[in-house]
């Protein structure tokens, strides 16, 4: 897809933090500054594995502009904004728009469940409208986590009624029929669908996709940018292999603090381990295991991190 805003592979990057629990931008835009350089075309912030639901409106607002302030470019961020609260929503938005994001990543409101889609669609034209324009929503479709799916009518619904106002849809529900269903419906209007699972980045590009914002591109982007860049041939058909068994790997242990353990040894910051109940750091045993995954999977040492001694 040409002129996707954030067109080729997104990090759902993770959250640093203190020991104390409270957010590290500085050490975070570290991390950032790494996936740009290697693979990232952007960046999808205070998502799923960046914790966003474990942190306060202002703390949520404190990373973002800790990122800005580090020297992450705004325009490469698509921040998590959506919330269970309609206000709540709309400033962070706002917030987003000030710092200068061109794009933010919106759950639908998640803790009251089976809502209609006129509910919903009055949910989002509140959103919109109070919004005023000036930064592109993209719906996050993650039906396992948020229990509320996106359907196609009332995308279809969204982009009729406001024009420009929903640019894409990050589709974590890990279903490529319905991927492809969006693809199929929108994207010639230029509608942006970006797949949360690695395996079918080089799937939805070829069929119209704009790209991926994944988990494991903490860890794999090296990889993605190959396959964002080559599209076709055996390089390319190399590389998205090796993402389709890092996200394997990936899921071989409870996702987040899995890929924290990865970053942890490779960067030999154990920081990167701490982590914000109810998620729990791995045991021993299976942080030893998610490392050798990684290592089958043929993506370590991480190009550009360096790799301390995996016996710590």
């Amino acid at each position: 897809m040409k002129d996707a805003l954030f067109g080729g592979v997104n990090a759902a990057v993770l959250t640093a933090m203190r020991p104390d629990l409270s957010p590290d931008p500085a050490r975070m835009a570290d991390h950032a500054k790494w996936l740009l350089a290697n693979g990232c075309n952007g960046l999808g912030v205070l998502g799923t594995t960046g914790e966003a639901n474990s942190f306060g409106l202002h703390e949520r607002k404190q990373i973002l502009e800790g990122l800005v302030a580090n020297g992450v470019s705004a325009a490469t961020m698509m921040p998590g904004t959506g919330t269970a609260s309609l206000a709540d929503t709309v400033e962070l938005t706002l917030h987003a728009k000030a710092q200068g994001c061109r794009g933010v990543l919106v759950l639908p409101p998640f803790y009251y469940k089976n809502p209609s889609d006129d509910g919903l669609f009055a949910y989002f034209s509140e959103v919109i409208q109070r919004v005023g324009g000036g930064i592109a929503l993209y719906l996050y479709n993650f039906p396992q986590q948020s229990a509320v799916p996106f359907s196609l009518d009332l995308i279809g619904r969204l982009l009729k009624a406001y024009p420009g106002a929903v640019k894409g849809v990050k589709d974590s529900s890990g279903d490529y029929a319905n991927m492809k269903a969006m693809i199929d419906a929108f994207a010639k209007d230029g509608f942006e669908v970006y797949s949360g699972s690695d395996e079918y980045v080089q799937r939805i590009l070829a069929e119209g996709g704009a790209g991926c914002i994944t988990a494991a591109s903490n860890a794999n982007s090296h990889w993605g940018g190959i396959v964002y860049a080559k599209r076709t041939g055996a390089e390319a058909d190399a590389a998205q292999a090796v993402l389709t068994a890092t996200r394997k790997a990936a899921t071989s242990v409870a996702l987040i603090p899995g890929l924290r353990e990865i970053i942890a040894r490779s960067t030999g910051d154990d920081g990167w381990r701490t982590i914000r109940p109810p998620h729990l750091k791995l045991s021993q045993a299976q942080a030893d295991a998610v490392w050798k995954a990684w290592e089958v999977a043929g993506a370590l040492p991480l190009p550009g991190l360096g790799v301390k001694a995996a016996a710590e």
